[in-house]
């Protein structure tokens, strides 16, 4: 006997083993119990994920006899009767099933109509199944409108498609309309596992997960890439060989670029893009699994300790958790909509690992070259050197300079200015910085006031350092130097980070009285 497909071999022959339909299924089951019955029912969804099973249950449904031969109407048909099984196997004289694709003409259409006129032959109802439906034309359509509205009480017509806005709406208002939803990963997952575990094919948990995941919602797409998995693996499915058969990236190119991202560790990224690239795999699968790592960490982020419930068992939940720890919430959200974003770019490039590395290094571009610090782990910190900064001292102010043409941002902050040790972070370093930058950053005209109340909370500053003291620069130099100092001490205590930290170092301060900071931005 020739080997059938596990698609085939396990299509769902009643209501009870059908999938991740539940709304219909349940839909169905009452109509066929209290047997409202309507004459025509359009069933739509993506591919595989039961359209045309459903059609035949539903024939079945109408047309069981029974086991003893004097059964009805039922939502539970028995699979034994003459009908039941002269369906299964396609046999049965009264339900015919046409392929919209290759007879869409009026002709066509016209040549199933005539049939309608007759009785059905053995079974209880014609059903008439129209699978892709809206591939006929329009004169298709219109020709089968007035026997889709007003069919005799024998006929039932099931109608499919996988693109119901082609449908013309006259045969929309004619049908009861039944939307399939693609199956969830973990539906698919656990049907998998029945499924190889009735035919003793070993298989590892995280081969499974690939698969479902791979199949997007497709019940059929899932045993189909199941018996390729099969026979690649010889008879067993492991991770590694269903990476390969998938061209799938391995997590651990995921994660350390992620990791070198949060790191801004621009080297790793560029060493591990050209690894991908020597290995020769994807690109756009590279981004699609860092989307799914940065979605998983977002949610992490927002929600400490809430995983999802695939998670439980997944072996890279772990380092899920710490990334998430290790990366700004904001940095993961910009990084998400690059990777969404950047998939659109590979087929641009003339290179896709090109494009992969720039998508990558974009987000680098937001963080200033050396001042990037790893977050913290809860409950570390780094404490601040108590050897006090040398105070420096007030010239006499110098003669009034023309304002350049830009604008002004006001920042109310009841803090006072914190001078940053040295040893932590030197000004020179950040003012250097500040020269070698040549972004622009434009400002709204409207100053943008922000309340101290919002700013998040100052390191403890040390016992050395009289916090009472006002700092009062008399020239631009000092007031330089304290806003140098002010940001560095901002990026220490990792109150800042990504954009705002990118806008602060751009920033300069032009004047500061009774708890006003005014700063200045250069645009172009």
């Amino acid at each position: 006997m020739s080997y059938l497909v596990l698609a085939r071999k396990y299509r769902p022959r009643n209501f009870s083993e059908m999938v991740g339909q539940l709304h219909v299924v349940q839909a169905l089951g009452n109509a066929l119990r209290t047997q409202r019955l309507h004459h025509a029912y359009l069933f739509t969804g993506t591919r595989g994920v039961g359209k045309t099973t459903i059609s035949r249950i539903l024939a079945k449904s109408l047309n069981c006899l029974g086991a003893d031969g004097q059964g009805g109407i039922t939502d539970q048909p028995c699979g034994v009767c003459q009908a039941c099984r002269d369906i299964d196997s396609g046999r049965f004289v009264d339900y015919t099933e046409l392929d919209a694709a290759s007879n869409r003409g009026v002709d066509e259409i016209a040549q199933l109509l005539e049939q309608a006129v007759y009785k059905p032959v053995v079974g209880r109802f014609k059903v008439f199944m129209i699978d892709e439906v809206h591939m006929l034309t329009n004169t298709a359509f219109n020709a089968m409108l007035k026997t889709l509205e007003e069919p005799p009480d024998y006929l039932k017509f099931v109608l499919a498609t996988t693109d119901p806005q082609k449908v013309p709406a006259t045969v929309l208002s004619r049908c009861l309309q039944f939307n399939l939803r693609p199956m969830a990963p973990e539906t698919v997952l656990e049907h998998l596992v029945q499924v190889l575990g009735l035919e003793n094919v070993p298989a590892e948990p995280q081969a499974l997960r690939l698969l479902s995941r791979a199949a997007r919602g497709s019940m059929r797409d899932a045993l189909s890439l199941a018996d390729q998995a099969i026979a690649f693996g010889s008879g067993q499915l492991d991770e590694a060989s269903v990476r390969t058969m998938l061209g799938s990236v391995d997590r651990s190119y995921v994660f350390t670029l992620v990791d070198a991202l949060a790191r801004n560790d621009g080297k790793t990224v560029v060493e591990t893009s050209e690894l991908l690239r020597l290995n020769g795999l994807s690109a756009a699968s590279t981004l699609e699994d860092m989307t799914t790592l940065l979605q998983r960490m977002a949610v992490l982020q927002a929600v400490p300790g809430m995983a999802h419930t695939d998670d439980e068992s997944d072996p890279d939940i772990l380092e899920t958790a710490r990334l998430a720890l290790v990366m700004p919430a904001d940095e993961t959200q910009l990084l998400y909509s690059l990777c969404l974003h950047g998939r659109g770019e590979l087929g641009l490039a003339p290179d896709e690992y090109a494009a992969l590395t720039m998508v990558l290094l974009r987000l680098l571009a937001f963080k200033p070259p050396g001042t990037a610090v790893t977050a913290a782990m809860p409950g570390t910190g780094a404490a601040p050197s108590k050897k006090p900064p040398s105070p420096s001292p007030s010239p006499s102010p110098p003669a009034p300079e023309p304002e350049p043409a830009v604008h002004a941002v006001a920042v109310t902050a009841a803090a006072r200015a914190l001078a940053l040790p040295e040893s932590l972070l030197p000004a020179s370093e950040v003012e250097n910085e500040l020269k070698r930058s040549s972004a622009a950053v434009l400002v709204d005209k409207n100053a943008i006031k922000v309340v101290a109340e919002k700013f998040p909370p100052w390191v403890e500053i040390p016992a050395s350092v009289d916090a009472a003291t006002e700092v009062s620069p008399s020239s631009n130099a000092n007031l330089c130097d304290v806003w140098n100092r002010t940001v560095a001490q901002l990026v220490t205590a990792e109150a800042v980070s990504a954009l705002t930290r990118e806008l602060a170092l751009q920033s300069e301060l032009r004047n500061q009285s009774d708890g006003v900071w005014t700063l200045r931005v250069e645009r172009e």
